[in-house]
């Protein structure tokens, strides 16, 4: 990209050192107005610093964009998410990727409110962000030009970015000065943890690595019993107290917190092909996952339930690979969002030491049949001799296959 062909540029700016030394950066790279955008996610942190060193870099006052977008954010990408039981590669609650698009999104949005023709993301060439925030940018404003500082300086280590920053007279906090022993990325669903000395995937990981959650071997040991209601597929309310999405996440945050809850340590795929470790905690959204299981496991019909769950890893991974915006997803969404009109009612979890464990579950839309299952006399609302010629057409192929000396499944 030539530099005289930006003119104004959009920057995702969280105001620590790195983006601050981008918006700098960009400012004396591509001689270009630069608007930052700030999102409240959940993250944790104060972000008035963020619009003072904006300020302080010469950003005009009507040129920052601070919204606290937490509402939207478990709402319109959280919730429809958890709704597929959404886990990359098995485990992972996908916290970052489900991130990214939302912030790609109000970047875009913002760029056409002032008429920018460039956003910028501060996500290294060697991982998944990059991926995430660009493809969403692409989707969205086609046209539009991108810039990952990452990729074209040549400031590659922190020394030099501090340099940089002591050189353009950039603040820098005392605590930024040293070397960071891993990097950390939060929101409101989880906190992610990786680089430096979580590299070597045999050591284990410090006790400071985890900051969302207490120890399950130093949880209270006592159980705390909660119960999640659910409309639609959402979860819209715990014991008996409706809350907004960001507000209930926040609160069985606070529950996932105290009693060890949420704790993963993975070496995953990267979409860019190497393997990575990280160490992520999602207190709150390990319990949801447990709980929305639960009210499908009476709630959805069995084919229906299956057809889902082999769905659910390609889901995952669009996500993951950050296609949030692709055809495929809202595809996807369609169906799963089409399976949940009966996920309404309530289940009831004991919170104990790390563990989330089902204790109860109801609902008025329930297939849970006593009549059906009991072990008692059922009345004739099942004949058992039924089975007999069920099974006998479930094995009919294998009997054929022994008649023609096929036995044990050979071929």
């Amino acid at each position: 990209m030539r530099v005289k062909d930006v003119k104004k540029v959009v920057l995702a700016y969280s105001g620590g050192l790195d983006t601050s030394v981008i918006l700098k950066w960009l400012q004396t790279t591509y001689r270009c107005e630069v608007v930052t955008f700030t999102a409240d996610l959940g993250q944790g942190e104060e972000l008035g610093p963020a619009r003072d060193k904006a300020l302080l870099l010469g950003i005009k006052p009507e040129n920052i964009f601070i919204d606290d977008l937490r509402e939207t954010f478990v709402k319109d990408f959280v919730f429809p998410m958890f709704r597929a039981n959404a886990l990359y590669e098995g485990m992972y609650l996908l916290g970052t990727s489900i991130a990214r698009p939302l912030i790609a999104q109000r970047q875009i949005e913002i760029a056409e409110q002032v008429g920018a023709d460039a956003v910028a993301h501060g996500a290294t060439g060697k991982g998944n962000d990059q991926v995430r925030f660009e493809i969403g940018y692409y989707a969205l404003k086609p046209d539009v030009k991108v810039i990952a500082p990452w990729r074209e300086w040549d400031l590659t280590s922190r020394t030099a970015l501090i340099a940089f920053a002591e050189q353009h007279q950039i603040p820098i906090a005392k605590d930024k000065r040293g070397e960071a022993p891993f990097s950390v990325d939060a929101n409101l669903l989880h906190s992610s943890s990786e680089g430096k000395i979580l590299e070597e995937p045999w050591d284990a990981a410090d006790e400071m690595v985890w900051q969302r959650t207490i120890s399950p071997t130093e949880a209270p040991d006592k159980v705390t019993e909660i119960t999640i209601e659910f409309e639609r597929g959402d979860a819209v309310g715990i014991n008996g107290e409706r809350l907004s999405p960001a507000t209930l996440l926040t609160k069985l945050n606070a529950l996932g917190k105290e009693n060890g809850i949420g704790r993963l340590d993975l070496v995953e795929n990267r979409f860019v092909g190497m393997k990575s470790r990280g160490c992520y905690e999602t207190p709150g959204g390990t319990i949801l996952y447990v709980a929305h299981r639960a009210m499908e496991s009476i709630t959805l019909d069995r084919e229906a339930a299956h057809l889902k769950d082999s769905l659910m890893p390609r889901y995952a991974e669009i996500i993951y690979n950050g296609f949030w915006f692709s055809p495929e997803r809202r595809m996807l969404q369609a169906l799963i969002d089409e399976s949940q009109k009966s996920v309404t009612g309530t289940v009831r979890l004991k919170l104990y030491k790390g563990n989330t464990i089902v204790s109860g579950r109801q609902s008025p839309n329930s297939l849970y049949s006593m009549k059906h299952v009991t072990f008692e006399d059922d009345q004739g609302a099942y004949d058992q001799f039924d089975a007999q010629g069920f099974i006998k057409l479930n094995a009919l192929r294998l009997r054929l296959g022994a008649m023609a000396g096929r036995k044990g499944g050979a071929l």
